[in-house]
């Protein structure tokens, strides 16, 4: 039997709810360039910020959050909105700078039966995809492969800016 390790997941999988408060809030507060970059922080509005995912289904997977800690579309605020959107659209042009991706998903799971890995904090994901790229290791073995680390994606997203 083969195994393939991704011992990365384990702070992921073995996290309570309670363990770091909101990753959106925590991630949210500008603190320094270099701590944003340790973040994959990629780039920042007035209302939201944008992120990648550092458990991502797809290389090249990022987030766009608001600041204020809203769990549902109602309740992030005009402002906030118009610029989640405005950012998903800014990305989904670098992710196809960088990328060259067949398509890209977008789409926001809005509680937890939803499937919101965050509950409470609202994010668009935004992740681009290709023919083929759902194989026997996502459909029989659960498994995702991506050919990425983060530092090379932060690094091709931040230049396709």
């Amino acid at each position: 039997m083969d195994h393939l390790f991704s011992p990365w997941r384990y702070r992921y999988v073995s996290a309570t709810k309670h363990d770091e408060g909101c990753v959106f809030c925590a991630k949210g507060a500008w603190v320094s360039d270099e701590v944003d970059h340790a973040n994959y922080v990629l780039a920042r509005g007035e209302h939201c910020f944008a992120l990648l995912n550092i458990y991502p289904y797809t290389g090249g997977h990022l987030m766009v959050a608001p600041y204020s800690h809203s769990g549902t579309l109602g309740a992030a605020g005009t402002e906030a909105l118009e610029e989640i959107m405005r950012m998903t659209a800014k990305f989904e042009a670098a992710l196809q700078r960088a990328y060259r991706p067949g398509g890209i998903n977008i789409g926001m799971n809005v509680g937890e039966a939803a499937g919101a890995g965050v509950v409470g904090h609202i994010h668009m994901h935004i992740l681009p995809r290709w023919f083929g790229d759902v194989n026997f290791m996502t459909t029989v073995a659960e498994t995702r492969v991506i050919p990425e680390d983060l530092e090379a994606a932060y690094a091709k997203l931040k230049a396709a800016l």
